[in-house]
């Protein structure tokens, strides 16, 4: 291996990781929810395959069209981790309110369509660089996959401590993030 290769393989570590901390971020404030090890480890597969799907759909969008549409991806992201951080506050509040968003079925899909939309503008101008595809994206799967399961696991814990109080602090954490990329 070249030391060229070398370093390309270390930046698309970085990169991946890089990626991977808004997984673990919004995890975190997830797992707080009471969620069993079993739907802990789906989700983290579940994230890590749109970590692998978004960037790859990006390349293709990338060699087709410009740039610009990676900034509404990144909007419609932080909008869906509102709304679901909002309906965690609301229902940590009033608990006769039915948790709406719940990480299974089309809840689950929403939530890692929303994790993983800096991903995809991450593959748009990746489909320019000429990087090597595979090795990209499973880098960018497996990271966000461990960095998914260290942050609900890690949530997990910190409801433990904090009880009612800690879907609060997860449906902040959600709602926080979800500014962070609309504005950030």
């Amino acid at each position: 291996m070249s030391a060229y290769q070398l370093g390309e393989i270390v930046s698309l570590v970085f990169m991946a990781v890089a990626l991977g901390m808004d997984a673990f971020s919004v995890s975190l404030g997830m797992g707080m929810q009471r969620i069993r090890l079993k739907r802990i480890a789906l989700i983290g597969v579940v994230i890590g395959l749109f970590h692998m799907i978004m960037p790859f759909i990006g390349i293709i969008v990338g060699k087709a069209i410009s740039n610009q549409i990676g900034e509404i991806t990144i909007l419609i992201g932080g909008f869906l981790l509102i709304a679901i951080g909002a309906q965690m506050l609301f229902s940590a509040f009033n608990h006769e309110i039915k948790k709406i968003v719940q990480p299974m079925g089309i809840g689950l899909l929403l939530f890692a369509l929303s994790v993983s939309m800096d991903s995809f503008s991450v593959g748009l101008s990746l489909g320019m660089s000429g990087v090597k595809t595979a090795i990209a994206l499973f880098l960018f799967g497996a990271a966000s996959m461990v960095l998914t399961w260290m942050g609900m696991i890690l949530g997990k814990k910190v409801h433990g401590l904090l009880g009612v109080y800690s879907e609060i602090l997860g449906g902040s954490i959600l709602c926080g993030f979800g500014l962070k990329l609309i504005f950030g």
